[in-house]
């Protein structure tokens, strides 16, 4: 639910679609109303630390508090705007959805940027008729994993 992430869901026939995270608040329910009016069963947020995460050398990072609270006001409003669209989510800690991929930390070398590669490249295999960007694909990797823990064809369950 970052600022640099997406949203990614999937139409009434089984299509995905996915944007950049919009800026504001109301292009975020822009986004959301019109899935609340199609098919829009569930959706999945990302259950991560707005103080945590790694340096591309792999080693911990904290997080200003500036950063962490605008992280927070982001996900707070993905939230709220969810619940005004009565669309109903829970949260997915991403050990959970990376592992239906196979896409854990290959090992404490593996850098961000080669992380996020991984999982490019796999959303890129998945939805070969999308352009996958960085921003996009971690998004449509947890559509991707709800639809399946949705058709009872996920791995984790």
């Amino acid at each position: 639910p970052g600022a640099s992430g997406g949203i990614a869901w999937f139409d009434s026939v089984g299509v995905a679609h996915a944007v950049k995270m919009p800026v504001t608040d109301r292009d975020i329910l822009n986004v959301l109303q019109p899935l609340a009016r199609g098919t829009c069963s569930s959706a999945a947020l990302e259950k991560v630390s707005a103080s945590q995460g790694r340096n591309p050398d792999g080693s911990m990072r904290i997080q200003g508090v500036a950063s962490a609270f605008k992280f927070g006001m982001g996900y707070g409003g993905l939230r709220m705007a969810l619940t005004a669209c009565e669309i109903p989510f829970d949260d997915v800690m991403p050990k959970k959805w990376q592992a239906e991929f196979g896409l854990l930390r290959l090992s404490k070398a593996e850098t961000i940027t080669e992380k996020k590669n991984r999982h490019k490249a796999k959303a890129q295999q998945l939805f070969p008729l999308l352009t996958i960007t960085h921003a996009i694909a971690d998004a449509l990797l947890i559509a991707e994993w709800l639809r399946r823990r949705e058709l009872g064809k996920a791995s984790d369950d």
